[in-house]
């Protein structure tokens, strides 16, 4: 029996939580796991990288993605917690301060080899990891959205707000949010993953950061509407800065806004955290959606996905009519 081939969308830590948990289901499942990554990021040392060094693309989500999937061994686990190394603070100028070791390692990769699917694929080789990860395009691009009351001066007025990290911390209410350039160049293996997967897996993650920006991209948007994958909308457990004001029914909303047509089969939530479920019941289904409640957050009251949970809730889902 071929395996089930899964592309999953987003970046950051809610990819990472993602990604883990199909990495963990990949005992239970044969999986062949694809994510498909963001590249969007401008703050931190991303965003360093960028404006220094004219990167093609920020390294932090995809070294994110790649921690995520590197293989259980001792060793790989050891080369994925260097990547993960992140240069403190020492006495005195520092340049490397702040720096991701991965990301540097990226950097340098497709410095060298001139290709960042190239490069993405030999730093998988690196920790073993248990699926590829690949960028949504082949250069880097912009997010700005339209805001009411993201400058405390002016409450009721709408202003834009440039860069993903921007957006993310800016407080205020999302009206529109957009991507430049609007048609990126699309990295053509995600294409083609799109095309072959059983199943496409959006969410957890910043949803106008991470997670919309992937239906924004013409090329990756045309690919998942004529996929014959069934598709999965992982929801978040709370809240962000960029959806101060939407409810969990319009997180769902917002995807056949963005990517109008847009049919999901399977949307999955913690009960424990999604509040009233009769509303979010019917935003699944005005999507073609079945809602699908499990406990998928960590023990400890936090709202943040357990990777072993949420592996758990996906097995019978991914699996079913295996």
């Amino acid at each position: 029996m071929p395996p089930v081939r899964v592309v999953a969308f987003g970046g950051g830590h809610g990819l990472s939580a993602s990604l883990r948990a199909l990495r963990s289901s990949a005992t239970e499942l044969d999986l062949d796991i694809t994510a498909v990554v963001t590249v969007g990021d401008d703050g931190g040392s991303s965003g360093r990288l960028l404006a220094e060094r004219d990167a093609l693309l920020p390294p932090g989500d995809l070294r994110q993605a790649l921690a995520a999937l590197a293989d259980e061994k001792p060793t790989m686990q050891r080369t994925a917690s260097l990547l993960q190394y992140r240069f403190a603070e020492i006495d005195g100028p520092d340049p490397l301060v702040g720096h991701a070791v991965g990301n540097l390692l990226l950097l340098g990769l497709m410095e060298m080899l001139g290709d960042p699917v190239q490069a993405l694929d030999h730093a998988a080789a690196m920790v073993g990891a248990r699926g590829r990860v690949l960028p949504m395009a082949r250069h880097a691009i912009g997010i700005e959205a339209d805001m009411r009351g993201a400058d405390p001066a002016r409450p009721h007025e709408v202003i834009t707000v440039r860069g993903q990290h921007a957006v993310a911390v800016a407080h205020g209410h999302v009206e529109a949010v957009r991507i430049e350039p609007a048609d990126p160049p699309v990295c053509a293996q995600a294409v083609t993953a799109i095309a072959e997967a059983d199943w496409l897996i959006f969410g957890p993650g910043s949803w106008f950061t991470s997670v919309l920006p992937h239906l924004m991209v013409p090329g990756l948007a045309e690919a998942i509407q004529k996929s014959p994958a069934r598709r999965l909308v992982t929801l978040n457990l709370a809240t962000e800065n960029e959806t101060l004001g939407l409810s969990v029914a319009d997180h769902l909303a917002a995807l056949s806004s963005y990517l109008p047509g847009l049919r999901v089969d399977v949307v999955l939530a913690d009960g424990r955290w999604v509040g009233e479920t009769e509303p979010v019941r019917q935003a699944a289904e005005a999507l073609g959606a079945r809602l699908v409640l499990a406990p998928v957050a960590v023990a400890d009251g936090s709202p943040r996905h357990d990777p072993e949970s949420l592996g758990s809730a996906l097995v019978p889902v991914l699996g079913a009519d295996r």
